[in-house]
């Protein structure tokens, strides 16, 4: 089974705009600006043929209409009207055709009411593009929805395959992981991938993808049900937490505020 290739185009201070390459087709993923895909693109003669949005914030959205009247591609993202430029919209399990493989649209509310992940099980490893939900090491900040919504949604991202690579929509894992080894300072696999990390950023890497599996190891948001967090939110808060969900919520506040 043929692999995908995927690279991303730094956008802003630490946005992704993932693209995808086949040939001299190319898809792209949440383009907010779009200058650097259009100079990406001049480089390397690519033609975009079609667009894949998470969700409707600008930094994932604003480059839509420009890019529209460059390159004329199809444009998917989440169905109600709200974003300019959206040709096909989509909600939960609709499909999109990639190059050949399936990509299906999961609706992961929390962040905003919108949110779209787009998740291909036909690649091999599997792939999930997972906007601003799930981050390396962190979630999304809770803007739209509610800390049970976005539980839920952390939830649907846990159960999928182990080494489905994750591809989120910013560079925020250092410092994710900054907060990870708060909240579990005695967890290994924190402190390695944390070391790992810092060697990646100081030489200018992208630390991206992740996998589920290392994101169940390592992202407190995912974690909330292990006794390790459990713990640590009780010591923080003072107070006797034990709900998974109203453990999600203390969580992620305690990393709003840290």
């Amino acid at each position: 089974m043929n692999m995908l290739d995927i690279f991303a185009i730094p956008a802003f201070d630490d946005n992704y705009i993932w693209t995808i390459v086949n040939g001299k087709e190319a898809i792209v993923v949440d383009p907010g600006d779009p200058k650097p895909v259009i100079k990406t693109f001049e480089e390397k003669g690519l033609n975009l043929t079609k667009i894949l949005i998470t969700h409707h914030h600008f930094d994932h959205s604003g480059g839509i209409l420009d890019l529209v009247k460059k390159y004329k591609p199809s444009v998917y993202g989440p169905a109600g009207g709200h974003i300019q430029g959206i040709s096909n919209p989509m909600s939960d399990q609709d499909e999109v055709e990639v190059f050949g493989k399936k990509f299906i649209a999961i609706a992961t509310p929390g962040h905003t009411d919108d949110q779209l992940g787009y998740y291909c099980e036909e690649n091999s490893p599997p792939i999930l593009f997972s906007g601003d939900t799930l981050f390396a090491s962190g979630c999304g900040r809770i803007f739209e929805g509610t800390p049970a919504e976005m539980y839920k949604s952390i939830g649907i991202y846990y159960r999928l395959p182990k080494n489905t690579q994750v591809y989120c929509g910013h560079e925020y894992t250092e410092s994710n992981l900054k907060f990870a080894i708060k909240v579990e300072p005695n967890n290994q696999s924190v402190k390695d991938r944390l070391n790992e990390v810092k060697e990646k950023r100081s030489r200018k890497e992208i630390t991206l993808p992740s996998t589920i599996e290392l994101e169940q190891k390592t992202n407190p948001f995912m974690r909330c049900s292990e006794d390790a967090v459990v713990k640590a939110v009780k010591n923080f808060s003072g107070k006797d937490i034990e709900d998974p969900v109203d453990v999600f919520a203390a969580v992620r506040g305690w990393k709003d505020n840290s």
